[in-house]
């Protein structure tokens, strides 16, 4: 067994899924590959095993948190050492994962978490411009985690991460919101671990259309700013 492994997180992802193997396949070729099928009704997962992925299936559709929180713990059940965290839609070149995970590696820090919009090493601010609405929701998301953790983080909602065996513990865990990064961000940072924010580009969707779109997108800012209302009341009586 080799002492990384890349998990994805899938739901009815037959058509995005063999571009998103093949690239981990090539780019990070001493890692293990699970897919977590979330229950799709697709060929997601025949898809998966076909291209020499481990699958978790999940039975049914519980959405994106327990897929999450499935993953970790499948990483975590298994001793390994890393776990990297994509998603199944290609948005994540492997090639930032390889950065993120040497990060890792090297020990400069617990969890590697890939940013669309920080800048430096090469990668230049506003790069990548969201449209009116989602920008109002990152600027309200950005200064909110900047309340709760006492420092500025900038894609918190980011899906691309990069862990050590330390992580696994607190990441593998069950999620009581529906804004499982940014759930995670706050217990990493209550236990204490170092977690770098990283600039890396993201590509487009490959294919299909995004399931947080419309109702669902504002559902999640409102998700998001509730959980993280919570934690600030909740740091502010402990302190």
């Amino acid at each position: 067994m080799n002492d990384t492994v890349v998990f994805i997180p899938a739901w009815n992802e037959e058509g995005n899924l063999p571009g998103v193997l093949d690239d981990l396949k090539a780019g990070l070729p001493e890692a293990d590959v699970l897919v977590v099928d979330d229950g799709s009704t697709d060929r997601t997962a025949d898809v998966a095993r076909e291209h020499g992925a481990e699958v978790l299936s999940l039975g049914t559709n519980r959405g994106l948190p327990v897929g999450i929180a499935a993953g970790y713990r499948w990483a975590l059940d298994h001793d390994y050492a890393f776990c990297g965290r994509v998603d199944a839609d290609g948005q994540h070149p492997v090639l930032e994962l390889v950065r993120l995970l040497a990060l890792v590696k090297a020990d400069e820090c617990d969890v590697a978490v890939g940013s669309r919009f920080v800048s430096g090493e090469g990668y230049a601010p506003f790069r990548y411009k969201p449209d009116r609405a989602r920008r109002f929701g990152t600027a309200l998301l950005r200064r909110a985690m900047g309340l709760v953790l006492g420092r500025p983080f900038g894609d918190a909602t980011s899906g691309l991460y990069a862990v050590n065996a330390k992580a696994l513990p607190l990441l593998a865990e069950p999620y009581t919101s529906g804004a499982p990064e940014v759930e995670a961000l706050l217990r990493l940072a209550d236990a204490g671990l170092r977690v770098d924010e990283v600039p890396v580009n993201m590509a487009p969707r490959a294919g299909g259309e995004s399931k947080l779109r419309g109702g669902k997108a504002l559902k999640l800012v409102l998700t998001v700013t509730g959980t993280l209302a919570l934690a600030l009341l909740a740091r502010r009586r402990r302190g």
